[in-house]
């Protein structure tokens, strides 16, 4: 039975650790903190939207970071990538409902995905996105203010709305939740979770050197306790283990971990979550699946009886949640998180490998969206089968 490990146990790690596990593979997931999900898929925006998966604006020209989004979306293999991403991204949308149904697998989620456009402005610094995406096939369903309101009744009648953007194929969803139920039956399967355990170094020979760290002497781990059930590695020090295999999901730490210096940033995101009041004469208080405000940046989600606004920066959040869901929501119970991913100038993931080597990481944003079908293509190709989605030119050949 091939030996596979896996780097990381965030969405992208878990999910392929279930396929793995399913595909008969003894497999072995490292991840520095307590538990699954403790990361980027702690508290994110759940957004499952294909039509997302691409950037819908056209990067500006300028220096440092913009500089190089502005040259990555000129290159000439952008279309092809952005096609094979967004392929991707259907097919993980399909794999998931798969994976929801069989397993029967019971987490917060919520149906539809809006987007929201404030003025004309929004609409036409998105109009290259919604053509990219009518020439790849995905067609969206464009409203004006009061569709916007027929679609998403609680939003405020008094804010200014331009319009919006359906998206087909989208809900959201409880990540962190959804990643303890793939754990679960991924552990069913036979895979092992190794928590508190950093990986040092590994190579193409399938050789990876990890270090168990007891929990109190771990920086910054989570404030909850592991989960019972972990599987954790007693012996302390470093410790060398050789594999037949090697998925590197762990997003913070690829580069290093890969021995090569990647055009990656580490971009921070923060999210309010707080409960919804429930009053009898007011039924649609809060957001019924997700809304996106293109202006400011922020996602927002239903949550089971939670609405949750995520952002880049916490004043976004609060600022979109009261312009749209005033008095919705019950401040003084929100919890806030902050998180960290990475993304490529391009906005799109690295995904492939061969030999003992794989990778499926740098999702951005997309992360929820693009797990289920990215973890089923490396499981298949490691396998030697043709994955049923192409996912060519995502690999690190792209990036020189």
């Amino acid at each position: 039975m091939p030996r596979i490990a896996i780097i990381g146990a965030g969405i992208a790690g878990v999910s392929t650790a279930l396929e793995l596990a399913a595909d008969g593979h003894e497999v072995s997931v490292f991840d520095r903190r307590g538990s699954v999900a403790a990361e980027a898929s702690f508290a994110n925006a759940g957004t499952i939207a294909p039509a997302l998966a691409l950037p819908w604006t056209q990067p500006r020209f300028g220096l440092g970071w913009r500089g190089k989004q502005w040259r990555a979306a000129r290159h000439p293999a952008f279309a092809e990538r952005a096609a094979a991403t967004l392929r991707l991204a259907v097919y993980s949308h399909q794999r998931l409902q798969a994976l929801r149904k069989t397993l029967q697998l019971d987490y917060e989620r919520a149906e539809g995905q809006l987007v929201l456009l404030r003025d004309k402005a929004d609409r036409e610094a998105i109009a290259p996105g919604l053509e990219r995406l009518a020439a790849l096939g995905l067609v969206v369903r464009e409203l004006d203010a009061a569709g916007c309101r027929a679609v998403e009744p609680g939003l405020n009648p008094e804010a200014k709305l331009f319009g919006g953007v359906q998206l087909p194929l989208a809900e959201v969803g409880n990540c962190r939740q959804f990643a303890h139920l793939l754990r679960v039956e991924a552990q069913k399967l036979g895979a092992r979770f190794r928590f508190h355990t950093t990986v040092r170094s590994l190579d193409a020979s399938g050789e990876v050197v990890h270090e168990y760290t007891p929990p109190e002497e771990l920086a910054g781990a989570p404030s909850s306790p592991p989960d019972a059930g972990d599987t954790v590695p007693q012996t302390q020090g470093p410790r060398g283990e050789r594999f037949d295999a090697i998925v590197v999901c762990a997003a913070l730490d690829g580069a290093r971990l890969l021995g090569r210096k990647l055009p990656l940033r580490t971009a921070v995101s923060h999210s309010i979550t707080a409960p919804l009041r429930q009053l009898e004469a007011h039924p649609d208080l809060g957001p019924r699946g997700g809304l996106t405000d293109h202006q400011l940046g922020v996602s927002l989600s239903r949550i089971g009886q939670r609405v949750r606004a995520t952002a880049g920066d916490e004043a976004s959040a609060h600022k979109s949640l009261n312009d749209w869901f005033p008095g919705a929501s019950l401040p003084g119970q929100a919890l806030r998180w902050s998180g960290e991913h990475v993304e490529l100038p391009d906005g799109l993931p690295l995904i492939g490998g061969g030999g003992r080597l794989w990778i499926n990481l740098a999702h951005p944003d997309a992360g929820f969206t693009l797990a289920s079908g990215a973890a089923r293509v490396i499981s298949e190709r490691l396998a030697g089968r043709k994955a049923e989605v192409d996912v060519s030119g995502l690999d690190l050949d792209r990036l020189g």
